[in-house]
């Protein structure tokens, strides 16, 4: 298996061989401790890159081969460049070469310096006659800012239901939740859960963090009713229409009132067939014309996507299933059954485009109802092994290797995600075209992206098939090109965004996404002195361009968090590895802690009649006072902690033994809690003002009171730190234990 020196370990051959194709033979999850990665896991990894390094001889061929490459080639098959300055690869060229630039303008330019942004494609030829092509990124120097300091509230869609919905929150709903809370609330954004397509089945996968495809949204979001077409229904299918309204109402009914989970796989049902119905109503001319510059505008890969929604619908969702000449979306058999299938392939397209526009109006609604950001939207960290991208874009992804996690001092055992990476030599080859042409979309109707484990642009760690999580290894990215794509969209849209950054986290990554403009994620409990004695920390040592929240949707709701309620929530299911006492204890004195820092700060007041500062609602409250006084640029509010929803929306490390991705927003009780009643709490209206608050005054008054509190919050860096080492910071939720 490729020389493995001891216990496997990667001869000095192997090592030097996966140096220059980006694979790691170690990392550091400490500053003192170094783990070796097997040479199974590297010779596997190398296999999935097409590099064959199986044995002693073959290691050195290989080796052999790629040194004279890289000696011999004039520059790499992507070249990046910063602003105006000269992209460092071409500065380097050989004195006296020849470039040509066509740029994405459409320009000719025979010099490197002051391109314009874009990607575009040099020719460069050396004095000696070697030729080389490449695609050139040229990317602003950083991404653009939120605009000031702002709040917004997270959710997950699915759990917001209100009096209209079909058993399942939708875009109407959204829409419904943006211009309110930008009118009434002040609130700058709303984000949301990935709306990513999911891969169709009985019963559908329910996490939206392993869905069919990135590129293209999901039509279960879609509000029936907002579609103009179906106002023009004829008497026959109106009559058809009403009976799926009675079994939309009672799904919804069924979720609100008896206590039933929220059914993805009925709602779609449901959803279909009222979708079948209007779509046979004819377009108008002007509707007509926006769906055909809707289809010009995305081209293959909509045509691919549908293809493959049309064949699941015939073949099922899993294409190893599908006949041989199917799995292939260029051979002639997938043609022939495009052709045969095409009235599917146009339903399925013309459901992407009225969830487009939806999406759309959404992001319109919220901007017009005042929110400087709007909605930001979740980019998922990778897609279903079976679905749509990975089949339209099978040569991008890495075969026989799924993403995931190394062990940490969270999860022992590591994480396999199963989902396959894409192949970064694959990437660069052309241009990052995919990783393009998927922002471009997202920020079609994003006012802000949040990329889950968005240390996934520098490196993920890939696990071979059929092996445990322990036995991957890292597979470096080129961020400097990622990052160049990212900001590139980014800043053509206009847009914000977020990197989920916690978790493992190798040296320099958040500095470097920091000085690209990519704002971290920062949660509560997780940010404490981890270089010194591991207190909390002072909310004036916080980091500035982040967003701030108590908590996320893979974690404890705050009401949750404060009672205990989660610890015994993993007993009753057998999550624990260490007894209860010592659970509820070390969860104990991890409240007691921050709550005593609250009422140093002067942050625990009584809320409502009570003046009680010891009730709950009023240590929630304070937490959020806590978030307002620090730097933070962006401030989220966990929707359902507003009305003290005490179930999380998923518990990591379960498949089927919780409902997660199903639940609805509840009260503290349970009762689930419909949009009408959300915008009606009181509750709710007051956490929202305690984080309205004059946030520039919040921030003052917090360095000043941090200095009053006494020296055992310690000196030393925030989650960034760890020099020389990957950092561990909170859990990683990079689809980490989302099933």
């Amino acid at each position: 298996m490729g020389a493995p020196g001891p216990a496997d370990h990667p001869s000095e051959e192997l090592a030097r061989l996966a140096a220059l194709h980006g694979v790691a033979t170690s990392y550091r999850p400490s500053p003192d401790r170094t783990v070796t990665a097997s040479a199974t896991a590297v010779v596997r990894a190398l296999a999935a890159l097409d590099v064959d390094a199986r044995t002693p001889d073959a290691v050195r061929a290989a080796l052999t081969a790629r040194e004279e490459e890289l000696r011999t080639r004039l520059l790499p098959p992507t070249v990046v460049g910063r602003g105006t300055a000269t992209p460092p690869a071409l500065a380097a060229l050989p004195d006296g070469t020849r470039l040509h630039i066509t740029t994405e303008q459409g320009d000719t330019r025979t010099a490197a310096d002051h391109l314009p942004p874009g990607v575009h494609h040099v020719t460069a030829t050396a004095p000696d006659g070697r030729t080389a092509h490449a695609h050139l990124i040229v990317a602003p120097p950083r991404l653009p800012a939120p605009p000031g300091r702002t709040h917004g509230l997270m959710v997950q869609l699915y759990s917001l239901l209100s009096r209209r919905s079909w058993g399942m929150g939708d875009l109407g709903d959204l829409r419904e939740l943006a211009g309110w809370a930008g009118r009434t609330l002040g609130t700058g954004f709303l984000q949301v859960n990935p709306l990513h397509a999911a891969v169709p089945g009985t019963p559908t996968d329910p996490s939206p963090y392993r869905p069919s495809s990135r590129r293209f949204p999901d039509p279960v979001h879609l509000h029936v009713e907002d579609i103009p077409e179906y106002a023009h229904l004829d008497d026959r299918d109106r009559d058809r229409l009403r009976t799926l309204l009675d079994r939309a109402a009672h799904l919804r009914d069924a979720v609100l009132h008896q206590g039933a989970h929220i059914d993805r796989d009925a709602v779609w049902d449901t959803k279909r067939e009222a979708l079948e119905l209007v779509r046979r109503v004819p377009l108008g001319p002007g509707r007509r014309a926006a769906y055909c510059d809707f289809l010009a505008a995305q081209g293959r890969p909509l045509e691919d996507h549908a293809t493959w929604c049309a064949l699941a619908e015939q073949h099922g969702p899993d294409m190893q299933r599908w006949p041989a000449d199917l799995r292939d979306p260029r051979s002639p058999g997938t043609d022939r059954a495009r052709r045969a299938l095409m009235d599917r392939v146009d339903f399925h397209t013309w459901l992407a485009w009225l969830t487009d526009e939806q999406l759309t109006t959404a992001q319109r609604t919220a901007r017009e109802a005042g929110m400087p950001v709007g909605i930001v939207h979740d980019l998922a960290v990778g897609v279903h092994p079976g679905g749509a991208d990975a089949w339209a874009q099978q040569d991008h992804f890495a075969t026989g290797m799924s993403a995931g996690a190394p062990p940490d001092a969270f999860n022992a055992r590591g994480q396999d995600w199963g989902l396959p990476p894409w192949r970064p030599d694959r990437l660069a080859a052309c241009g990052y075209a995919p990783f393009r042409d998927l922002l471009r979309a997202l920020f079609r109707y994003a006012g802000a992206l949040r990329i889950d484990h968005v240390m996934g642009l520098f490196r993920l760690w890939w696990v071979p098939e059929g092996h445990p999580p322990t036995e991957g290894t890292y597979v470096h990215y080129d961020a400097d090109a990622m990052l160049a794509v990212l900001v590139l969209e980014a800043s053509r849209a206009g847009a914000p965004v977020i990197g989920e950054d916690l978790g493992t986290v190798e040296p320099g990554v958040r500095e470097e996404l920091r000085s690209r403009g990519v704002l971290g994620t920062s949660v509560l409990w997780f940010e404490r002195d981890w270089e010194g004695d591991g207190r909390p920390l002072p909310p004036d040592r916080w980091r500035a361009d982040c967003l701030a929240t108590a908590t996320t949707h893979d974690l404890p709701p705050t009401a949750s968090r404060l009672t205990g309620d989660h610890v015994d929530l993993r007993d009753r299911l057998g999550l624990l590895t260490r007894p209860l006492t010592v659970e509820r204890s070390e969860a104990a004195a991890d409240v007691t802690e921050w709550l005593d820092l609250l009422a140093r700060l002067g942050l625990l007041q009584g809320t409502g009649g009570s003046g009680d500062p010891s009730s709950e609602e009023a240590r929630i409250q304070a937490l959020h006072r806590y978030l307002v006084r620090t730097p933070a640029r962006m401030i989220g509010i966990w929707l359902p902690d507003g009305i003290g929803d005490r179930r999380p929306q998923n518990l990591p490390g379960t498949w089927d033994q919780y409902p997660n991705w199903r639940l609805p927003i509840a009260d503290p009780t349970g009762r689930p809690a419909t949009l009408e009643d959300l915008t009606a709490s009181p509750r709710l209206r007051a956490l929202i003002d305690t984080v309205r608050t004059d946030t520039g005054a919040g921030a003052a008054a917090g360095a000043a009171a941090s200095a009053s509190v006494d020296a055992g919050a310690g000196a030393g860096a925030s989650a960034d730190a760890g020099a020389g080492a990957d950092v561990a910071s909170g859990t990683d939720t990079g689809g980490a234990a989302r099933p």
